[in-house]
Formats: C-alpha cells, structure tokens, sequence
C-alpha cells in the first residue's frame, strides 16, 4: 500500500509497505528493518517472530524513542513479556500490531512529532536465504 507522508527533512516517513518490504526516504528495505524517526533505518537482524530475543528489543530501548511499534508479521502476535524488559525498563512504550497497520500508526506518530521507532517484522519464506 502507498502512504502519503508528508516527509520533513530529517525524519524517515514509511512511503510505501506490502508484505515483502517498506519504502523509506527512497530506499526499498526487504527485511526486518528499524525505523526511527530521525537518524538511520537499518536491518533488524531477526528473521521470524520465534527468533526474537531481548536483546532484539534492548537494540530499541538504545534509541531512546518515547514509543515503539512492533509491527509482528502478516498477522498480530504478541511477543512474551519477558522480552519487553529493556523497554519496559526504561519506560518506553510498545504498541503491537500487523506490519501493514504499524507503518500507517507509526507515519501518524511522526506527522505529530513524536519520538517513534518503528520495528517491522518481515519473515522470510521457508528455505529462504537473507536478502
């Protein structure tokens, strides 16, 4: 689905998603991918909702947003609690919700001039090597 951001200077608007990848400030990302509001996008190095660890989230909690968006998959799955301490530690909020509809939550956030990082599950297909 294409979204239409409007992109300030400096911050990552999500231009477009489906269900292999986003688009961010012109660069397509096929992979599980980090979205901050400001500064770089950059792989999330987890390739399935069964692989994520804490150390997935402490990556989060490192950018200091004020509230992240979990985007699970194709379908909403909630990650066990014991995962979110780091954010939780650090009282930073986490919204979980399908890929499609935390890039839409998450480009509403931005447009408000929130602190938001997006973390968005993309799983690749059985047998399937990393791109």
């Amino acid at each position: 689905m294409k979204l239409q951001a409007d992109r300030i200077e400096g911050q990552n608007a999500i231009a477009r998603h489906g269900p292999g990848g986003v688009l961010v400030n012109g660069v397509e990302h096929r992979h599980s991918v980090v979205v901050p509001w400001s500064g770089d996008v950059v792989r999330w190095p987890v390739d399935g909702f069964d692989a994520l660890t804490d150390l997935h989230f402490e990556a989060l909690a490192a950018l200091a947003p004020e509230l992240v968006i979990f985007g699970s998959g194709s379908r909403i799955r909630f990650p066990k609690p014991a995962l979110l301490k780091p954010l939780i530690g650090r009282r930073i909020g986490i919204e979980t919700m399908d890929t499609a509809a935390a890039c839409r939550t998450y480009n509403v956030l931005l447009a408000e001039g929130r602190s938001v990082v997006a973390a968005l599950l993309f799983e690749l297909p059985s047998g399937a090597a990393p791109a």
